[in-house]
């Protein structure tokens, strides 16, 4: 997320390391630098002029004042409030207000707006504490109701479709009063995906709006597409008028244009943005955690929200306690794992950790690493996933079979895993880094 802008806007800061202080000239070096990697990253000329125009203002304001700070870590600091200011400043809330409240989802073709819908009505059921129906109100694309109907079994909500209406308003209706004869809290409307050149396609959406009266507007926009994006989300609230902006393909090669200067062009905030395909991968927009992230200083409040959010005590405790005699087992293992696939992709997760985006940047990480480390666990018997030490070279050699493994992959995984144990048996015993290292093959020493 975000690699290239983060590369320019360090190379940026870097010309100013061997300075002892901020000066006009630094000053101006930096910030030609810094408009460079805006307008690079697809954000308006314009706006990127005003921009550093601003940060420059305040660089040349502090020269004199902090001297004992490093001329490269004030402009960071600069720059990051900056960044902060234009993208909103704080974040903002959902409205669910209403019996029931009413959310409509608007967007183009492709944005991911269905997807984003069962990611919302996960989110007020497991946030919010709210009784969720979803609304099936695109009735031009062929298989949407069906993919609404899949993804509404996912996220826990309910589904209000009528294969056989092409009205979407009236779909719509019908939906808030079985809502409302339902106990239901909140009734998300799913809409086609619509061109803003298209006049027919763009009046029935405000008549969808005009008619069901929502609480909350939400438009759906791909951040890949960069200022293309900042332009059609004008185009479609000069229409609609929408509360909230949600960003979707975060985890894409995103230049940031449209996370920088939506809310800048349009005057509405970033409610939302969306970080991979899974239910769970939505977050709420932070300008603040945001500007951390473009900037390459991670996101670790985020991090340690979503480990918070699967963290289950009595299960800690448990662990815990197997942990401390060295019982930790297979079956253990794999619900760890559980917990962190929970959380959302793993190079997105480790990219919230300060310092991380430089290690995984040419890294390819992704899930499959736990798909095969969960194949060959589940190709254990239950007596083999509770009693590791068991595992001779027959037994071996049955799980390569029933997992298509070599022994090889078999030997390693399972050495690892020993490893592991061994390390974490160590640090619950409170034994120091220095031991717990010397534990590891090949690092009890230094070169």
């Amino acid at each position: 997320m975000f690699d290239s802008l983060n590369e320019k806007l360090e190379s940026a800061f870097k010309n100013l390391k061997g300075d002892g202080k901020l000066t006009e000239l630094n000053i101006a070096q930096s910030i030609k630098e810094i408009r460079r990697a805006l307008v690079g990253a697809d954000v308006n000329y314009k706006i990127a002029k005003e921009f550093t125009d601003k940060v420059k203002d305040e660089a040349l304001g502090a020269k004199n004042v902090l001297n004992a700070v490093k001329p490269g870590e004030l402009m960071v600091k600069i720059v990051q409030d900056e960044m902060v200011a234009l993208m909103g400043g704080q974040s903002v809330g959902i409205n669910v207000k209403g019996k029931p409240g009413v959310v409509l989802i608007a967007g183009l073709q492709g944005s991911g707006k269905t997807t984003f819908t069962g990611k919302l009505a996960l989110y007020l059921k497991e946030k919010k504490s709210k009784r969720v129906l979803v609304s099936a109100c695109d009735v031009y694309r062929p298989a949407a109701i069906d993919q609404l109907t899949v993804i509404a079994e996912q996220a826990g909500a309910g589904i209000f479709k009528d294969v056989e209406s092409k009205d979407p308003v009236d779909i719509a209706l019908r939906a808030i009063e079985f809502a409302k004869a339902n106990s239901y809290d909140v009734v998300i409307v799913d809409t086609a995906g619509r061109l803003a050149v298209d006049e027919e396609m763009m009046d029935e959406i405000g008549r969808v709006k005009a008619a069901v009266l929502p609480t909350e507007t939400l438009f759906v926009v791909d951040a890949m597409t960069g200022q293309d994006a900042v332009n059609t989300a004008k185009a479609f609230n000069e229409v609609i008028d929408y509360d909230g902006v949600v960003l979707t393909k975060l985890d894409g090669d995103t230049r940031g244009g449209a996370a920088l200067t939506v809310k800048y062009t349009v005057g509405k905030p970033i409610k939302f943005v969306s970080t991979g395909e899974k239910l769970e991968t939505l977050d709420v927009f932070y300008p603040e955690r945001m500007a951390q992230r473009i900037l390459g200083m991670g996101d670790i409040v985020s991090f340690v929200e979503k480990a918070q959010d699967q963290f289950d005590e009595k299960e800690a405790k448990r662990i815990e306690k197997k942990i401390k005699k060295n019982k930790f087992d297979f079956d253990d293992f794999l619900g760890q794992l559980n917990q962190i696939r929970k959380m959302g992709d793993l190079k997105s997760l480790m990219n919230m950790i300060p310092g991380m985006n430089k290690i995984t940047k040419n890294l390819d990480i992704d899930d499959s690493a736990f798909s095969k480390v969960e194949c060959i666990i589940q190709s254990m018997t239950p007596h083999e996933r509770g009693n590791p030490e068991v595992l001779n070279m027959s037994r071996k050699r049955r799980i390569a079979n029933g997992c298509g493994r070599s022994i090889h992959e078999i030997n390693m995984f399972i050495k690892q895993f020993d490893q592991m144990r061994k390390m974490m048996h160590m640090m619950s015993k409170g034994k120091g880094m220095e031991q717990m290292m010397q534990g590891m093959p090949g690092m009890g020493k230094r070169r």
